[in-house]
Order: C-alpha cells, then sequence, then structure tokens
C-alpha cells in the first residue's frame, strides 16, 4: 500500500507532471465550436489565474480577437500572437463553470505557450518570452485540473486510483488498441515496472513494436486483480500477454482486504452487477470542431525551425480532437494529486531514493511481526481462489502470465517477512508447475541497492527501470508478436 508520504511529494514532481501534461496538450488544436467569451461577472478564481498577466494583455484586450491563420511566418509575430490568445484565455476564465469551457481556456492557453515559444532565439523579446511560457504552463495546468473536476461524474470503485486507472486504459485501448503486455499488480507494479523502459528494452532484444500498460492499482490484492481481469474489462480488452508484479502481501488470505472490500461496496460494481459497465464518452459527429493553427518553422527570418516546440512541429497539417458527446455514461470521479504523476502508460515514476539513515526520523519503524499486511499469515483462502480464477482465465483465453516476485531492502525483510517470502517463493513455484504460468523471484535482487528504492519496499523509477530490463534480458520468458498499429502508445 503506498504510504502517506508519498502524497507529500515536493512539488517538483507535480511542477514535472504538469510540463509534461502541457506538452501533450499541445497537440490538441481544435476546441468547441463556441467563441472565447469575452468578461462578463468577475468571480473568484485560483491565485494561480488570479496572478496579473501584465499589462501588455490589458493593452491587448480590446483588440479584435484573432486566431492564428496561414499567414506567411513574415506577417506572424509570435510574441503578439501569443498575448492574443492569454488575453482571450484569461477573459474566459472569469467565466468558465463547465468543462467545455474550461477545456477551451486550456486549448487558448496551450495557444498562447506555443506562439510565445516560437519567439526567435534572436529576438530581443525573447528574454522575457521564456518566463511568460512559464507563467502560461502554470495557467494551462490549472485550466486543466479545472476541467477535470468539472467533468461528468457518476458512480466510482471507491478508489481514486482505480478509477483513473480504468479510465486512461479505456482511452488506451479507445486510441491504440489492447496492448500486447498488461502490467497488473498493486503500487509495488505501479511503481515498480516501467512500460516504456521494458518496451525499449525488448526492442533492443529484437522484440520491438511491443505495446505495454501499467494497470496496476494501489492496494491490490489477488483478488482486486480477478476483479480489474474477469469482471471489469471487457474480453476483447484484454492482452495477448500479462506481467503481474507484485509480492507475498497480496497473498495474504488472513489480511483484512480493505481495497477489494471497498471495491465490492462501491456503487460502480453495483451498475457492474446490473450489466453497465464502464466507458468513455463517445464522439459527437455533428460537432464541427474549431481549429486553430500553430506556429511553423520557416526557412528565412520569422520563427526560427528549432525554436517551435517539438510537438507543434506540424508543418501545415491542422490537428484536433472533436469535443466528447454530454451523453450519460458511467465516468470517472477526479483525483487527487498523487495521480497526477501517472504518465500515459499507467505508470508512475517517483525519484525520492530511499535512505534508511533518514527514512525513520519522521516515523515509526513497524515489524513484519506488527505488520497488518502479515497478519494471520495464509497463503490458501480467498486470495489463492482469486488467484487460480486469473489462472483459469488466461488459460481459456491462451494468455501467457508471468508473475514477477518484486525486489524489497534488506531493511524491509526481517525474520518475519523472510519466512512468509520463502513460503510465498515454495508456494509459486509448485503452482507455476502445476498451473503452467511463469514465476520469476527478484525478491532478494538488490537488497542493499537503495538507490533503487523509494521506500523499504515499494521501487523508485530507477528501481522500475533496473526491473524491466532484467524482464526483458529473460531468454526463458516468450513475448507475444507485436499486433500491426498505426499509433503507438
Amino acid at each position: 500500500m503506498i504510504r502517506d508520504d508519498i502524497v507529500s511529494l515536493s512539488t517538483h514532481i507535480l511542477k514535472r507532471s504538469w510540463t509534461i501534461a502541457t506538452l501533450l496538450a499541445v497537440t490538441l488544436g481544435c476546441s468547441s465550436t463556441n467563441p472565447p467569451h469575452t468578461v462578463l461577472t468577475r468571480r473568484e478564481i485560483s491565485p494561480v489565474q488570479a496572478q496579473p498577466l501584465e499589462p501588455v494583455l490589458a493593452n491587448n484586450s480590446k483588440k479584435p480577437k484573432k486566431f492564428a491563420s496561414a499567414r506567411s511566418c513574415a506577417e506572424n509575430d509570435g510574441f503578439t500572437e501569443s498575448v492574443n490568445f492569454a488575453t482571450q484565455a484569461s477573459n474566459l476564465t472569469q467565466s468558465a463553470n463547465s468543462k467545455q469551457e474550461w477545456d477551451e481556456v486550456a486549448a487558448l492557453w496551450v495557444q498562447a505557450v506555443a506562439w510565445m515559444q516560437a519567439v526567435p532565439p534572436s529576438s530581443p523579446k525573447r528574454a522575457f518570452a521564456e518566463k511568460k511560457v512559464v507563467e502560461y504552463m502554470r495557467n494551462l495546468a490549472y485550466s486543466q485540473q479545472q476541467a477535470g473536476a468539472n467533468r461528468q461524474t457518476s458512480a466510482s470503485f471507491s478508489s481514486d486510483l482505480l478509477n483513473q486507472q480504468l479510465e486512461l486504459y479505456l482511452s488506451y485501448v479507445a486510441t491504440v488498441g489492447p496492448p500486447d503486455v498488461l502490467i497488473v499488480g498493486s503500487s509495488r507494479a505501479l511503481q515498480g515496472v516501467d512500460p516504456k523502459a521494458l518496451k525499449q528494452s525488448l526492442a533492443q532484444k529484437g522484440r520491438s513494436g511491443l505495446t505495454i500498460f501499467n494497470f496496476a492499482v494501489n492496494g491490490a490484492t489477488a483478488q482486486v486483480v480477478d476483479f480489474q481481469l474477469r469482471r471489469l474489462l471487457k474480453p476483447q480488452h484484454l492482452p495477448q500477454m500479462i506481467v503481474w508484479a507484485d509480492g507475498v502481501r497480496a497473498f495474504n488470505s488472513g489480511r483484512v482486504d480493505r481495497t477489494f472490500n471497498s471495491i465490492i461496496a462501491s456503487e460502480g460494481n453495483q451498475l457492474l452487477v446490473a450489466g453497465i459497465r464502464p466507458k468513455l464518452p463517445e464522439d459527437e459527429p455533428s460537432v464541427i470542431p474549431q481549429c486553430y493553427q500553430f506556429p511553423q518553422p520557416c526557412r528565412r527570418g520569422g520563427f526560427h525551425k528549432a525554436s517551435i516546440l517539438p510537438v507543434a512541429k506540424m508543418d501545415d497539417r491542422r490537428i484536433g480532437i472533436l469535443p466528447v458527446a454530454n451523453t450519460a455514461v458511467m465516468a470517472i470521479n477526479p483525483v487527487s494529486d498523487l495521480a497526477d504523476s501517472i504518465d500515459s502508460n499507467g505508470f508512475m515514476p517517483l525519484s525520492v531514493r530511499y535512505n534508511p539513515n533518514t527514512y525513520y526520523n519522521d516515523r515509526p519503524y513497524v515489524s513484519g511481526r506488527f505488520d497488518r499486511d502479515y497478519e494471520n499469515f495464509n497463503l490458501a483462502g480467498k486470495q489463492a481462489q482469486a488467484f487460480n480464477s486469473v489462472i483459469a482465465l488466461t488459460k481459456s483465453r491462451k494468455i501467457p502470465l508471468v508473475f514477477v516476485n518484486l525486489p524489497l531492502t534488506d531493511d524491509y525483510l526481517d525474520d518475519t517477512r523472510i519466512w512468509a517470502q520463502e513460503q510465498f517463493r515454495q508456494r509459486m513455484q509448485q503452482l507455476s508447475r502445476q498451473k503452467g504460468f511463469a514465476f520469476r523471484d527478484l525478491s532478494q535482487q538488490w537488497p542493499s541497492r537503495h538507490e533503487y528504492f523509494f521506500d523499504p519496499s515499494h521501487l523508485n523509477r530507477f528501481g522500475a527501470i533496473a526491473v524491466s530490463r532484467l524482464i526483458a534480458a529473460d531468454t526463458s520468458i516468450t513475448w507475444p508478436n507485436p499486433k500491426s498499429r498505426s499509433i503507438d502508445g
């Protein structure tokens, strides 16, 4: 289970995730057909938005609205274009109160960022423009958060991360198709196996083109994984191969399974039992999107090619997405800031390095003897039944299953936990021979490599890369052939 201190990660991590979201958002060139609003009524807004946007914005607020057009580079001035879009975004912020309106605000800030970044490095305006880019990106991040907060809400599964992971996975499937390899497990898998690193390592081993997604959820037990694979996802959404990365705690039937019990009692599960599956809103073909055009590289004068955001190099193409339909669907509730750090492949990269000399300065050490995850230790019972159900599913659908027992630190592996690990190892080795799945034990791979860990039992992003490389280098694992796709997730 993710510890409470994860929530108090430095703002550096969140800013970094906002920056990534910003760069991705620059690819969205279309917005609602509704024109940008002018100032109607001023209301209280976030401090980020409340900050003045410099006098230059106010001076341009009465100018006619103009969008980036297909004019020649010589006629375009990146700074002026950016200010125009920033002014529109600032004005619309005063009255935005729906997801559609906040999406429009975000689209305008995307344009403002792209045009401001297009100010040439040789321009005297460049230093000022770079500062404005940082401000605009903060405003963009805020507008994206507001759009999420105003998202259509319905039933959830009483788990913010499961809600987000499910929505992200369904969106991934709608965009890319079911992944070739699906990673499942608890927070140890969420932080411990990097799909992009695994994909890259497999490509270096001659297995290029595989799509990989991490559908792990904090607190997941064998029962939760069984619920995800057999009940939550449609059969056509299942992958070609499953990598289950976790450890003994997820298989202890003697512990109280709070995560699973909460999911079963949720409104989302009640709808699922009634036959209503989670789904994303569908595009509305009748809506014609309003498109913007990004700054274009020039051969001479004007904007320098190198000054344009990498994701905004589009030549003469206009790109974007249609606004989603306002239909009654089983939607996903807004999530915590913690979930914002999850990348597009479902992985949570955390850079904090575990330091045993300081880690326990502000938290007590809990030995395995008093750890609730190990209480009434029992590898039979409900978790074993759930595991058998997953094995039956993978066999019936001919989906190879690989279980990876993830690494732990020597600080974590006291006598109680070492004994439990040995019981688990022996049991899984026996089951792998009987049931035909692969079992790889990495639990004591790096007991003293603390730089690979976020805390005593969770890997950080560096450990996740190392684990991904180890898995890719295992020649005894037979990876599937990639499906042909035009878009790579």
